[in-house]
């Protein structure tokens, strides 16, 4: 068993396809075809099971994975805990749910880039359950979520609070209490959202049960706001990253708290110095 053979199997349960892979690692497909059936061999059951074109990782493959990227996150580890020079370089894998991928990070990523040319970010956004299962499983260094979920040998702290904004088109209605909602259309993430639960269970209380859209982007639902669709619940920090906001009316109500927005990291990562200057930045930020 090589080093090799591990990041072929990654590379393959990443992308699916012995091809893409092949790509991904600057080698020919059948180098990696070889290699995982030598390990497979090895090993005395399949990793992978053929579904069309494309590659499936078995139930043992799921296993095994979880071993090949905890030994490469060691390695990676191992590598940064021997560098003298201690200056953060190397590759620093950011998750962020969109609200903060589209609102607070961006000036932050342009300032980390200038004080750390030597790091390369990568940023992905997704749910706050995917990112933390990559987080878990070292595909991520870092995530930053606006949910509190525990999960095993992840740690985290708060980075900030965002206050909550009630959004609806400037042309609607004036909205005074929860009562003026009565009728109106809730455009809302998929369940799971922080956002979509304060809102929620502030409306609870109601007599009316409101209609609700769900979309995964805050560009579609601030648009749809805007053209008097619906009403939204959105985080303060993105609002002044769209055109259509000043086609908005804001809201704010005291019973609907800030909703906090939490850094997650892995544990057994000890030392990672692009990510350790990374919450550095965030902590002198947001303080």
């Amino acid at each position: 068993m090589e080093l090799a053979q591990l990041k072929m199997v990654r590379a393959v349960a990443q992308t699916g396809s012995v091809a893409q892979a092949a790509l991904l690692l600057h080698c020919v497909p059948s180098n990696i075809t070889t290699r995982i059936k030598q390990l497979e061999s090895e090993l005395g059951t399949p990793l992978f099971i053929r579904a069309g074109r494309g590659l499936v990782i078995s139930a043992a493959g799921e296993i095994f994975l979880d071993y090949c990227e905890r030994i490469l996150a060691l390695v990676d580890e191992s590598k940064r805990a021997l560098d003298a020079t201690a200056v953060p370089r190397g590759t620093l894998r950011i998750g962020a749910v969109e609200s903060s991928a589209s609102g607070r990070l961006p000036p932050l990523l342009a300032e980390y880039h200038r004080r750390y040319p030597e790091v390369s970010l990568e940023l992905v956004t997704g749910s706050w359950s995917q990112l933390l299962d990559d987080l878990q499983h070292h595909r991520l260094d870092v995530a930053l979520v606006g949910a509190c979920n525990k999960r095993e040998k992840l740690e985290h702290c708060v980075v900030y609070s965002e206050r909550l904004v009630l959004i609806a088109s400037a042309l609607s209605a004036p909205i005074h209490s929860a009562e003026d909602l009565a009728g109106r259309t809730l455009l809302v993430w998929p369940p799971g959202c922080p956002y979509r639960a304060a809102l929620e269970n502030w409306l609870r209380p109601q007599p009316f049960k409101p209609a609700i859209a769900s979309y995964a982007s805050w560009g579609t639902i601030i648009g749809c706001v805007s053209a008097g669709i619906g009403v939204a619940l959105a985080p303060e920090g993105i609002l002044a990253r769209y055109e259509q906001a000043d086609q908005l009316a804001s809201y704010r109500f005291d019973a609907l708290a800030p909703v906090d927005n939490l850094l997650f990291w892995n544990k057994d990562t000890q030392r990672h110095l692009a990510r350790d200057a990374f919450a550095e930045l965030l902590r002198e930020t947001f303080g």
